[in-house]
């Protein structure tokens, strides 16, 4: 693996420059089964110095937990790193093993402060709204975040499963820097709305599980090879007849693979790294890892550039998928589209 940095993207039309890979975190504290804090302390320095200036995590990911990990590192190199978090899937008052979505002023204002906190730092650099409450106008809910960048204590806003035309309303209210969405070669439903949006208004397209949740490198074939507290379990792309069909979908992703001298994960990277140029916008893909070596392989990825054959080869994928990527598509842009 070389250690030359990764290229760099901008974040919006005025945002900061990153690195065009960044790092997804939740894992490192939830979700995906017991993590080792030394491999994760270790892995989040090495992205760094290859080049990788965005990391993300969520005050819902154990429940503010994740944030405290990254507290430390990112205080050590405050300067260095653009720190996004996101507000909006809130503990049920009456069941805390469920979430609800809030987007109203209060609870935003709480959440931006109580990140602050936990992060141990006076501003954060790209604040998402994580998921659409549909009974708060998006309008209002835009208007604080406004209110926020005006007030110094966040400097960039950023959404998270929004459809085109929410994108759109919420641009004309406050500048949107990023949009994140599920997008890989098993999850494509914002190519036909969002993506373009974004491409009209000048937003960075920041897509999460860009390797389907680690399924499309091979690391498990079905949810009953994961621990019991992983949540891919509950998700339908993953378990019984699906599984085994979509497992067979990675085929096509071995051939290119081979020609590259690369792993399965870093044709899916690649692939969608190369949508930046299909489509015509900055796109800063977040996989997420625990592991130093993992991140060398990642942005390795953002050197491989595919071949229109290769592409072709890998373009039928997304439509054979079987199974939806939440069990509730209510809450994701393709539900709402």
């Amino acid at each position: 693996m070389t250690d030359s940095r990764i290229a760099t993207a901008r974040l919006g039309a005025t945002g900061p420059e990153v690195g065009v890979q960044g790092l997804g975190c939740m894992g490192m504290s939830f979700a995906y089964g017991p993590s080792d804090a030394d491999e994760s302390r270790a892995t989040l320095e090495r992205a760094l110095e290859l080049g990788v200036t965005l990391y993300d995590t969520a005050d819902a990911y154990g429940a503010g937990e994740n944030e405290k990990f990254l507290s430390p590192f990112f205080r050590a190199h405050r300067d260095e790193l653009v720190i996004a978090t996101k507000f909006a899937l809130a503990i049920h008052p009456e069941d805390p093993t469920r979430r609800i979505i809030r987007n109203d002023a209060p609870y935003i204002r709480q959440c931006v402060e109580a990140s602050l906190k936990r992060l141990d730092v006076d501003v954060i650099d790209l604040y998402y709204m994580h998921r659409r409450d549909v009974n708060v106008p998006l309008e209002e809910t835009v208007g604080v975040m406004a209110e926020l960048v005006r007030e110094g204590k966040i400097k960039q806003l950023g959404l998270s499963e929004v459809t085109g035309d929410e994108l759109r309303t919420a641009h004309a209210v406050h500048p949107i820097a990023a949009v994140q969405s599920e997008w890989s070669l098993f999850s494509r439903d914002i190519e036909a709305k969002v993506v373009p949006a974004a491409r009209e208004l000048g937003v960075t397209l920041v897509p999460y599980s860009p390797l389907g949740r680690g399924f499309l490198t091979g690391s498990f074939a079905k949810a009953e090879d994961l621990t019991a507290d992983d949540f891919r379990r509950q998700q339908p792309r993953y378990t019984g007849e699906n599984a085994a069909a979509n497992a067979a979908l990675l085929d096509p992703i071995r051939t290119v693979a081979e020609a590259h001298g690369a792993t399965l994960g870093q044709i899916a990277l690649a692939w969608v790294q190369q949508r930046a140029s299909v489509h015509g916008l900055p796109i800063v893909p977040i996989p997420g890892t625990r592991k130093p070596s993992r991140v060398e392989e990642n942005t390795a990825a953002t050197r491989i550039v595919l071949t229109e054959e290769e592409l072709a080869l890998l373009e039928p994928i997304a439509s054979k998928v079987a199974g939806d990527r939440y069990a509730d598509m209510r809450f994701a842009s393709a539900g709402r589209e």
